[in-house]
């Protein structure tokens, strides 16, 4: 039996992630979160499955984590916990900081306790404001400068640098724009969703013309569970995200369109730091993964609509 560890896997892609290991019997899962923005009821699936544990846990702790990872030995590590929002992100920087701590604790651990693999939960936010469209994993370069982008960047040296001098694998996902249910009102497609069905008016940062791509969250999931089975990409950096670029307010448009609703779209004062102005991923490595077409952002919101949860 494979023992995994998802750490934030009471998070939206983490707690995604954990309930379809969990779906194989052949894994016994265990879901450490502190649940700063994870939420338990994320992870209520897996309360009743016999091969999942969730355990409150701060793995910038490294009393707390080591003692969870001492305990079970884990093989495989997907390394999901983090600070995350836009607006929480920038308002407390120091607190994102603190991750690097979370991520040296995590692979020190796992190269101390005979972890096969780990999977490292980086960002498109490495790439800072690109110069190169779609964003390559090796051609683009990555100009990170918020604190969440320096500490994924972070993170993925010391990926590299713990396989270097200690010959520990590992594979990184540089995750764009992911949503679906279960998603918290802290990002712009949950926000603009629950807006619409409530009429509410839809609040865009700026003019509305910077675009970004959306990946389904069953896709992401797919993406990375091929390669976790088919021990793909190995030492490597892979792309999680869908190429089809759009400009938030025709997203805010379309999401209107589809629910049939009162909104109005109003602007208001760009952010300060952090909304780049273009976003789209070169997903090569991502479709022979999944060796399906992606799903279509109408189908994709159509499907939060019909399952209709939410958390702020």
């Amino acid at each position: 039996m494979r023992k995994i560890l998802v750490t934030g896997g009471a998070g939206f892609i983490g707690s995604n992630l954990a309930e379809k290991l969990a779906q194989d019997p052949d894994n016994f899962v265990v879901v450490v979160d502190n649940f700063l923005t994870g939420k338990e009821e994320n992870v209520k699936s897996l309360l009743d499955k016999v091969n999942a544990r969730i355990i409150k846990c701060d793995v910038n702790n490294l009393h707390d984590i080591s003692q969870v990872m001492v305990s079970y030995s884990f093989d495989y590590v997907f390394h999901y916990a983090a600070v995350v929002g836009v607006m929480r992100t920038l308002e407390n920087p120091i607190m994102v900081l603190n991750d690097i701590d979370g991520i040296k604790n995590i692979l020190d651990l796992s190269k101390n306790t005979g972890v096969r693999r780990v999977f490292f939960s980086s960002s498109s936010e490495v790439y800072g404001e690109p110069v190169e469209f779609p964003q390559n994993e090796f051609t683009t370069p990555l100009n990170s400068r918020l604190p969440y982008a320096v500490v994924k960047n972070v993170g993925e040296s010391f990926c590299r640098s713990y396989q270097n001098e200690f010959g520990l694998p590992f594979t990184i996902f540089r995750f764009f724009n992911t949503y679906g249910p279960r998603q918290s009102t802290d990002f712009v497609m949950s926000r603009f969703i629950r807006a619409a069905l409530r009429n509410e008016d839809i609040m865009i940062y700026g003019d509305g013309t910077q675009s970004r791509t959306f990946c389904y969250i069953e896709d992401n999931i797919d993406a990375v569970l091929a390669s976790f089975y088919n021990e793909k990409y190995i030492n490597d950096v892979v792309n999680i995200g869908n190429d089809d670029e759009t400009r938030i307010k025709d997203l805010a448009i379309k999401i209107i369109e589809i629910t049939n609703s009162r909104s109005r779209l109003r602007y208001t004062q760009p952010l300060k730091e952090g909304d780049m102005n273009r976003r789209k991923p070169d997903i090569t490595k991502m479709q022979k993964l999944l060796k399906r077409p992606l799903l279509s952002l109408e189908e994709g919101i159509r499907r939060v609509i019909k399952e209709g949860s939410f958390y702020s």
